[in-house]
């Protein structure tokens, strides 16, 4: 690390300690030749992959333009901000942890409405209408009666998983 005052090369570290939520390390530094102090912060460089569009063209990912269009979705809906924050973090780190350059921006269309789908069903259905072009009112009913099915699914689960713990109580 270069000096800021004498652009000497020699520096020590003095301390180091968390910083940002445990995102970041900072260091305090001494210049071994003019011995200012100053401070350097230091965090991982994770890069996210490139989408790409259904005409073939490519763009960076970007998270405003994630979290506008969850929070457009979301709008008027009981869900707060922390819950949305959580869901926009997992579906950032699902795409990191994917290892891939190049995602399709469906498959992130998809990641978008499985979190939207455990938030808010409301906002699920009106991410889904938009992002697949509903034309008319009967792919709206297909859509909800879709997602009832699914909840269905999972309260069967749900209730199947009890049972279990029922007949291990009336045996002992």
């Amino acid at each position: 690390m270069h000096c800021p005052f004498c652009s000497n090369e020699e520096t020590k570290v003095i301390d180091s300690r968390l910083a940002g939520e445990g995102r970041q390390i900072r260091r305090r530094r001494q210049c071994l030749d003019c011995n200012e102090r100053f401070t350097t912060f230091e965090s991982a460089e994770l890069v996210m992959p490139r989408l790409v569009k259904n005409d073939n063209s490519r763009q960076p990912f970007d998270e405003n333009k994630l979290r506008n269009s969850m929070v457009r979705a979301l709008e008027k809906r009981p869900v707060p901000s922390e819950k949305l924050e959580q869901a926009i973090g997992r579906l950032i780190h699902k795409l990191r942890t994917m290892g891939e350059r190049e995602v399709p921006s469906r498959l992130v269309g998809e990641f978008v409405m499985e979190e939207l789908r455990a938030l808010d069903e409301v906002a699920y259905v009106r991410f889904a209408s938009v992002y697949r072009r509903f034309q008319d009112v009967t792919e709206f009913e297909e859509e909800i009666k879709s997602l009832q099915r699914i909840s269905e699914v999972a309260a069967n689960r749900e209730q199947m998983s009890l049972l279990p713990d029922l007949l291990g109580k009336k045996e002992r």
